[in-house]
């Protein structure tokens, strides 16, 4: 048996992270450690892969939750237009633009009954009964990007889509 060492307990994780996660708990935040996320051939988030920052089977269910009178097809829009590739554009551009996504919505062609196509607008966060949302506080989230692999501490997920970094130290 090892003897105690006088730093036993003073870790980053037992002193700030663990503390961090049980007050998101206590918020009503469902909380994950996916350190071991990809253990298997697949994600236990439904990941595709691990370059994905968006939790799709979450954000597809918070839609159907959200907007229960579009079809599928809408959804799958919606998320097409929010994954997009924004990478080549002028950051300060790609985040006005996902903002206003986010604001007020995603704009999705949907067939109707006898052959028209109407505009409807997908909401993907219902910022007026907050408690309608899917609150998801990840800890030890791997992201590879197409130089490093990062491992953030805590990543929050509103409707899948991750709004919350938090980088903890000791």
């Amino acid at each position: 048996m090892k003897p105690p060492h006088a730093t036993d307990g003073y870790t980053e994780d037992a002193l700030v992270e663990q503390p961090a996660i049980q007050l998101f708990d206590e918020l009503g935040w469902e909380t994950g450690n996916l350190y071991k996320e990809w253990a298997s051939d697949s994600s236990t988030e439904g990941r595709e892969t691990d370059h994905d920052v968006i939790l799709v089977r979450r954000l597809r269910s918070a839609l159907g939750k959200l907007n229960p009178t579009l079809p599928a097809s809408a959804f799958d829009q919606a998320i097409e237009e929010l994954t997009r590739d924004r990478s080549k554009m002028i950051p300060v551009n790609a985040n006005q633009e996902i903002y206003k996504l986010l604001k007020e919505g995603i704009e999705v062609e949907v067939s109707e009954e006898h052959g028209n196509v109407a505009t409807e607008t997908v909401s993907l966060i219902d910022w007026q009964q907050p408690e309608n949302n899917d609150f998801y506080l990840a800890s030890q989230f791997w992201v590879h990007g197409d130089v490093y692999n990062r491992r953030c501490d805590l990543v929050g997920f509103v409707n899948g889509i991750p709004l919350l970094f938090i980088e903890l130290k000791a």
